[in-house]
């Protein structure tokens, strides 16, 4: 699978760990890999959503400090959605029944070992497509297209 992740400078923590779950994956890194140089994470966010939205990535992990900016970020872009996911039940939900397709973490919330055990099961998840769940999807997407007006 092609992976994009990016990280400002305080999801850097992560990198190394993030990296090591993403072995075995086609991995597009957006940097950063230091922490010396404030990165702004809507920066990351574009450069990670672009990468899905021309399809040159499937899927992306996103790390800031909390995760939150980093989520509601991505979520800005068309067909990006993104989640702060500090737990795998939410991890791999996101995924089978929201076709989630960026994970946001928090390198300040999470540790390395957590991190690694979420970008897998993330990975590891695969949308549903049950009847209900694209139903929804659908009602995203109208709202993503009505909302681009404003």
């Amino acid at each position: 699978m092609k992976i994009a992740v990016a990280f400002d400078h305080r999801g850097v923590s992560l990198r190394v760990a993030i990296l090591e779950a993403l072995a075995g994956h086609d991995v597009i890194d957006l940097g950063t890999d230091t922490d010396a140089v404030k990165i702004d994470y809507p920066d990351k966010a574009r450069a990670l959503g672009e990468q899905i939205q021309s399809g040159d990535a499937e899927r992306g992990v996103l790390v800031c400090g909390s995760g939150a900016g980093a989520a509601i970020a991505a979520c800005k872009m068309t067909g990006i959605r993104a989640a702060i996911c500090h737990d795998l039940y939410s991890a791999h939900q996101g995924v089978e029944h929201d076709d989630m397709n960026v994970l946001c973490l928090g390198s300040e919330i999470i540790g390395p070992s957590v991190a690694r055990e979420l970008v897998g099961v993330f990975l590891a998840a695969r949308y549903d497509g049950g009847e209900r769940y694209a139903a929804r999807l659908v009602k995203v997407a109208a709202m993503e297209k009505e909302m681009k007006g404003g």
